[in-house]
């Protein structure tokens, strides 16, 4: 019994060090009221009537989502081509109906957003031996899910160097009375290569109990870890993780010149003390806080007679919100900078071509990794389907490796005067065609049309030898 509470105890190293950096990272990802809340900054000197209000009116712009998203979206924006893929699982990799499209983009958006992804291949439990008609009824059947990273909370290497163990932390819900409320089950998986055993700890006791056990005989542990190479790999904190900081401070900033634009609308109101004094001069305390709060937003400040003695009111001014405004495009233009994705914009005009060729090099061979990591991970996959079920077949699966990182109107004007070159009908042919490609890259091209564009541009200069 005391090994079972164990399984519930163990947690790897790397887990330990980075869970609270991803779960900040999943909070920023997620956006919304409760990550404003908790990444707001309060000043030292703030109020905290003042805090609270700048809170309420907080706003977050979700530039880490945009990010890990855009990766995801630009890696995958061409389908992979998938030859004697099984058509079933194509289109519901997961048995919950995501297709394996969806499913590699949710890891890769895990990888973006973490570091490292999971993927675990699954097959329901079966009583009995069933036939193909069953199988099929009953849709029983591998399927693939991504995992965050803290949810495989433990594991080891064989001398083989593959996967030995792995323990999985689930949570389930038991709905099965419509009449009572719903509870939440949870349990840890121990998956080793052969076999699996799920424990469940009990809410109240807390004692841990083999709930279920079952043999798998696979070889291998049906678990797939995505980890970026030079991130975690080479024990170096993930680039998510600045991203993310940077991201706080623009939120922080946009909060700070938002309450210096509402301070500019409602000022603080100064008060002669001689007038306080005079007018309102009463033992009562109490009425002196009452008064100072209904004239000011906050409160009111008072002046001595040594001072003006002008009752007045002060706000910030236009110069320091534009300071703080120009520190947020500098902090938009760092935090692209560190994804290592290029803002194209007025100052990229200023570039040289050599620095703008090496912006684009580190872009394309940022994505050509991420589609190697991606591919691999797809294809280990669909081995362990068919290791499962050795009616799947393994399809060859195949990821779009060209991508348009490219100045798009230097690109255009290139074209253009390289057509006003005189070399010939075949070099401007292979001019039209660059230029199919380029707008390919804007505009998806019907296959229909790309057939008649290419005849078009196989039949120029044929009836005139200038090519003219």
């Amino acid at each position: 019994m005391s090994d079972y509470n164990f399984i519930f105890q163990r947690i790897h190293p790397q887990i330990k060090r980075q869970r609270e950096i991803w779960k900040h990272c999943a909070a920023a990802y997620s956006g919304g009221r409760s990550y404003i809340d908790s990444a707001l900054v309060k000043h030292v000197s703030e109020i905290s009537l003042e805090f609270e209000e700048r809170k309420q009116r907080a706003y977050y712009f979700n530039y880490p989502r945009k990010i890990a998203r855009f990766i995801s979206q630009f890696v995958l924006s061409e389908a992979p081509q998938r030859c004697d893929a099984d058509a079933a699982l194509v289109e519901d990799f997961s048995r919950t109906g995501l297709r394996t499209s969806e499913v590699i983009r949710q890891v890769s958006t895990l990888i973006n957003t973490f570091g490292l992804a999971w993927i675990i291949v699954d097959m329901p439990p079966v009583d009995n031996e069933l036939d193909l008609y069953s199988k099929r009824r009953q849709r029983i059947r591998p399927y693939a899910a991504a995992l965050k990273p803290w949810s495989v909370v433990d594991w080891a290497y064989g001398a083989d160097g593959r996967l030995d163990w792995a323990i999985v932390e689930e949570y389930s819900e038991d709905k099965s009375n419509p009449f009572g409320e719903t509870s939440i089950i949870h349990s840890r998986r121990l998956w080793t290569r052969n076999d699996w055993k799920q424990f469940i700890r009990d809410p109240d006791s807390g004692q841990v109990k083999l709930a279920s056990q079952a043999a798998h005989r696979l070889g291998h542990v049906p678990l797939i870890k995505c980890e970026e190479a030079d991130g975690f790999g080479l024990n170096a904190s993930h680039w998510f993780e600045d991203a993310v900081r940077i991201s706080d401070a623009i939120m922080n900033a946009e909060s700070e010149a938002q309450m210096n634009i509402i301070k500019q609308m409602f000022g603080l109101l100064v008060v002669s003390e001689n007038f306080r004094n005079s007018d309102f001069d009463s033992s009562d305390s109490g009425n002196r806080e009452k008064f100072s709060h209904v004239l000011a937003r906050s409160a009111a400040l008072w002046e001595s007679p040594e001072e003006k003695g002008i009752t007045r009111y002060i706000s910030p001014g236009g110069a320091e919100t534009q300071t703080i405004r120009s520190e947020i495009h500098h902090l938009k233009q760092e935090l692209f900078d560190v994804v290592g994705l290029s803002i194209q914009s007025d100052i990229s005009r200023q570039q040289t071509a050599e620095s703008k060729a090496w912006d684009h090099h580190n872009v394309t061979q940022f994505l050509l990794s991420r589609v190697d990591m991606l591919e691999q991970a797809e294809l280990k996959a669909w081995e362990l389907m068919h290791a499962w079920d050795h009616s799947i077949s393994i399809p060859s699966v195949s990821y779009n490796r060209e991508f348009s990182v490219v100045d798009m109107e230097s690109s255009i004007q290139a074209l253009i005067n390289l057509n006003q070159l005189d070399i010939g009908a075949e070099f401007k042919r292979e001019i039209s065609r660059a230029g199919v490609k380029m707008l390919e890259k804007i505009k998806k091209i019907p296959h229909a049309a790309r057939e008649k564009i290419e005849s078009e541009i196989n039949a120029y200069g044929l009836s005139n030898n200038t090519g003219a």
